[in-house]
């Protein structure tokens, strides 16, 4: 079996998410299981170039997109035993270090929906039984498919997956773009449109021949209003179709015991590591050194739906009734940066803060925290908790999402977090202190860790559940 993994961002060339993961971990897992898995991608200008130099030039085509003739170089490069195909064109590339948020990202990822496909007779031979599109970006690549491939020669037979890594990011378009950029008309107009504009996640779930979300749960909540961001009817008639597969992380990236980028490697055999990572996290963000005061991690975007309404209505109240201290890393919201960064100013030597993306102390504040506060509004996986628990910082979460199929309530003597289950402050607020007052119990504490650090989140099980859903789309294949 042959899986073409198309994603608009993945490890290790171009990076701006949780996409980028999976689509760097997933590839790799499959061909673990003898699954013949290649991914591509757009050829960004930002790409490091001791990664560009290391790629080989297979050729070029021409691309359609709409009534334009676009060129398209085909590169080769290879990362963790896997093949990945990058997509060359300046005019749509060459933007800088951003990937998205560009006034024609409609026409560039129409260009690069299109090319996945235009490439396949041009890879040496080599053509897959499926193609996995990933969220808006490459949701044209099914509906292309079944407008004009899919009765071809070449292309019949070839099933498309796609997979909603985030719902609130559809790609909306007014309806003057669907002929122009998309080149779609007629009776390809109803395939994208919803409520009166160019829906591209909505065309997506229409035309893949199987849809699947990161986590079971998000998968079911997809169904409800709440968090559909108005594609539950279109999920609720396609529900046949909908499947939720939870991420997993990368373990060997993610090793405590083998990390270069944390003060000393720890492990549940020698967890005497911790406590130097502890001490080198307070160091990094002036806080007191206090080895016996819960230390209290972030490491988010700061924007509404992670949660942060909550932690800005009682992060003050935990910190004025315990000894709590908190290291926060992450950019957002500026009403949120500002919270951070005053409440820093109120509690020095207890809060330190961090505005920026720097991956590095990323891990010195899973590997240095004991605990891990991610009480998101929605979460549709979440690996920062997954990527906490390996490191033995427990992680403080809402019941939504892959967080609610990750981590579990230690109250009754075996889970490996603390969780709650309403959008609510208050219940944030008891769950920060029945954690903090969970820490005093050493003993206790030590096992919570144990248990959290011998959690399977590798992507073998979710591989193997990508596997069978494939060959069910193949018919048993």
């Amino acid at each position: 079996m042959k899986v073409l993994y198309a994603a608009s961002e993945a490890l290790p060339f171009k990076a701006s998410g949780g996409l980028a993961e999976v689509a760097g971990s997933l590839p790799p897992a499959l061909r673990k299981r003898l699954i013949g898995a290649r991914v591509v991608l757009p050829l960004y200008d930002a790409i490091a170039s001791e990664l560009r130099e290391a790629m080989r030039f297979l050729g070029h085509i021409v691309v359609p997109v709409a009534w334009r003739r676009q060129y398209c170089g085909i590169f080769e490069a290879k990362a963790n035993g896997v093949v990945y195909y990058l997509l060359d064109n300046q005019y749509y590339f060459k933007r800088g270090k951003q990937i998205y948020g560009y006034y024609d990202d409609a026409e560039r990822f129409a260009f690069f929906s299109r090319a996945v496909l235009e490439i396949l007779p041009h890879l040496d031979g080599w053509k897959p039984d499926i193609l996995h599109c990933n969220d808006w970006q490459t949701a044209l690549t099914p509906v292309f498919q079944t407008a004009f491939y899919a009765k071809t020669d070449f292309y019949r037979g070839i099933k498309t997956v796609f997979t909603i890594h985030n719902i609130e990011y559809q790609g909306k378009y007014g309806m003057e773009i669907l002929e122009d950029v998309f080149g779609l008309g007629g009776q390809c107009r109803s395939l994208v449109e919803h409520d009166g504009c160019v829906n591209l996640m909505k065309g997506g779930i229409e035309c893949a021949d199987a849809v699947t979300t990161v986590s079971p749960t998000y998968a079911e909540q997809l169904l409800d209003p709440w968090y559909s961001h108005g594609l539950d009817s279109i999920l609720q008639r396609r529900q046949y179709k909908l499947s939720g597969i939870l991420n997993g992380i990368d373990t060997e990236g993610y090793d405590p015991a083998e990390d270069a980028a944390i003060a000393a490697p720890f492990s549940t055999e020698n967890l005497a590591g911790k406590e130097i990572n502890k001490k080198e996290l307070q160091r990094l963000f002036g806080l007191e050194e206090a080895p016996r005061k819960p230390l209290f991690g972030i490491v988010s975007r700061l924007v509404e739906h992670k949660g942060l309404r909550l932690l800005k209505e009682r992060l003050g109240c935990l910190l004025e009734n315990s000894e709590a201290q908190l290291a926060v890393l992450g950019t957002g919201e500026w009403q949120y940066e500002e919270f951070f960064r005053q409440l820093a100013a109120s509690y020095p030597g207890r809060v330190g803060v961090k505005i920026d993306f720097i991956p590095a102390l990323s891990r010195q504040i899973y590997a240095g925290a004991d605990l891990f506060l991610m009480p998101s509004k929605s979460e549709p996986c979440g690996l920062s908790q997954m990527i906490a628990l390996r490191y033995g910082c427990i992680p403080i979460v809402r019941e939504t999402g892959g967080l609610k199929d990750s981590v579990l309530d230690s109250g009754t003597g075996g889970g490996n977090g603390f969780t709650f289950a309403e959008y609510d402050a208050d219940a944030l607020l008891h769950t920060m202190f029945r954690a903090a007052e969970g820490y005093k119990n050493d003993a206790g504490w030590r096992q919570l860790m144990l248990r959290a650090m011998e959690c399977d989140n590798s992507w073998g099980k979710s591989a193997n559940a990508y596997i069978r859903l494939y060959k069910n789309l193949l018919g048993g294949a």
